[in-house]
């Protein structure tokens, strides 16, 4: 068993390098798998990674007939921006949960994928940030890692892998990842917890709401 978990520790170590080597290349090799989400059309950075979840850079005006063709119901942004600026759709849902990669933590994630289940429930979702790579990258690596099961070596090797951007911040998602505890994040998901610790701020603002009310 000792011998697995070293084996693992040393998988992430060497993808954290590889995701290293990979934003300073002038050039960097893609190397696609049909796993990983695929591009759709040449615009916007924008790729499909299940048949109701997309992901993409910050879209334009010009981006509301193609989301009505792809029939997203909700589009989820990772900016402190809003949409309205851009999304004048009225049948479109829009949510916010800004974060910062440099200071995630699990209730930012738990936001994120609880937020994506319930909108994925009533049609595709897309989420998106600013260049479709690290805010964006981050949650759809947790995404599949948490929700879809997969390893945190084949979701770290799409998001640094997968071509879909210059990631200057990937290193803070790789570090977020490695630490992640993901048993405590899929339990804290499915007992509707806000964070994967007691002593955290929005559980503690829990606490104190339940006391006051039942007071």
């Amino acid at each position: 068993m000792l011998k697995n978990q070293w084996r693992s520790v040393l998988g992430l170590a060497l993808i954290a390098l590889l995701a290293s080597a990979y934003t300073q290349a002038d050039e960097p090799t893609f190397i696609r798998s049909a796993e990983w989400a695929q591009p759709v059309g040449e615009q916007y950075n924008l790729y499909q990674m299940t048949p109701t979840l997309y992901r993409s850079e910050l879209p334009d005006r010009n981006a509301g007939r193609l989301l009505e063709k792809l029939k997203i119901g909700t589009v989820i942004n990772f900016l402190p921006e809003p949409d309205n600026e851009w999304l004048k759709s009225p049948g479109i849902r829009q949510i916010q949960l800004s974060y910062r990669t440099d200071h995630v933590d699990d209730s930012d994630v738990l936001a994120a994928l609880r937020t994506i289940r319930g909108a994925e429930a009533d049609g595709p979702v897309l989420m998106h940030c600013k260049h479709g790579s690290d805010r964006t990258g981050l949650m759809a690596a947790m995404y599949r890692v948490v929700i879809q099961g997969w390893s945190k070596e084949d979701a770290l090797n799409e998001m640094t892998l997968g071509g879909f951007g210059n990631g200057n911040g990937f290193k803070n998602g790789v570090r977020y990842m490695m630490r992640a505890d993901v048993a405590k994040l899929r339990r804290a998901l499915l007992n509707g917890e806000c964070s994967t610790s007691a002593f955290a701020l929005c559980s503690m603002k829990s606490w104190m709401n339940t006391a006051n009310t039942g007071s």
